[in-house]
């Protein structure tokens, strides 16, 4: 297929996906539920930690994580007490457990408390193309305090070559903002150009067909790889192609 001709398949593709049909199957449904930016934020970065899996299982489960928190995560986060955190005690999802989930509300109550908001670390840390330093530097801050040694594999690090799948997801939910209304587009500081699409078997696997990724594992290297090409495509918003990719491995079995 010829690069117009792809060019113009994918962007068919993202038509088709990208629209507020696509929220009620999807984590991204999480973080629709709020209205106050500390509330989305916090309800999309639990929920797309969790995402990974059968996907009816990570949005029950990030309801759990709602519930637990009341349903109003910022305040939760602001104010818990030691019996507020012992309401996790039995949540699980897949290896995150308790434990993780306590970690995460305390790490969270110290990001805002010491920089402010979730949206500032990443804005002060961004590069000139790209979010992985930054989102290898949110790693650092978010273990600042005591760290919890078991939850550190639920953060990834693009600098240690991962393609941090699950933040990247984040990114792009907090960052991107257009009429559809799928992605929430809360962070303004962060121009959508430098997003990566969020990388993982379904769409790795529906770009090595297209022949727009060449690596076979899905890690940073092939993130990068796949970031030229859809930067190609679209300078401004690359990581559009997100739909395309995911709607075609997904709901299509390309």
């Amino acid at each position: 297929m010829k690069f117009d001709e792809l060019k113009d398949f994918l962007d068919e593709k993202v038509n088709q996906y990208n629209t507020l049909d696509f929220i009620e199957t999807d984590p991204v449904q999480i973080p629709h539920r709020y209205q106050q930016k500390e509330d989305i934020e916090i309800a999309g970065f639990l929920a797309a930690t969790i995402a990974w899996g059968n996907r009816k299982m990570i949005i029950n489960n990030a309801n759990k994580m709602m519930n637990i928190m009341g349903n109003s995560p910022y305040d939760f986060v602001m104010s818990f007490s030691e019996d507020d955190l012992n309401k996790a005690d039995g949540f699980v999802h897949r290896t995150f457990n308790a434990d993780d989930f306590k970690y995460f509300i305390r790490s969270l109550k110290h990001i805002y408390t010491t920089y402010h908001d979730l949206e500032n670390v990443f804005s002060q840390h961004q590069s000139d193309d790209s979010m992985q330093e930054a989102i290898s530097k949110f790693k650092t801050i978010f273990f600042e305090i005591e760290p919890l040694e078991r939850a550190k594999k639920h953060i990834s690090d693009p600098l240690n070559n991962s393609a941090a799948k699950r933040i990247n997801m984040w990114l792009r939910w907090m960052v991107r903002k257009d009429a559809n209304g799928v992605d929430l587009g809360i962070w303004k500081s962060i121009p959508t150009s430098k997003l990566s699409c969020p990388l993982d078997v379904h769409s790795g696997n529906v770009a090595r067909k297209l022949g727009i990724l060449t690596r076979k594992q899905n890690d940073a290297k092939a993130l990068k790889e796949l970031d030229f090409k859809l930067r190609e495509m679209d300078q401004n918003d690359p990581v559009k192609y997100d739909f395309a990719l995911f709607g075609l491995g997904v709901f299509e079995g390309f």
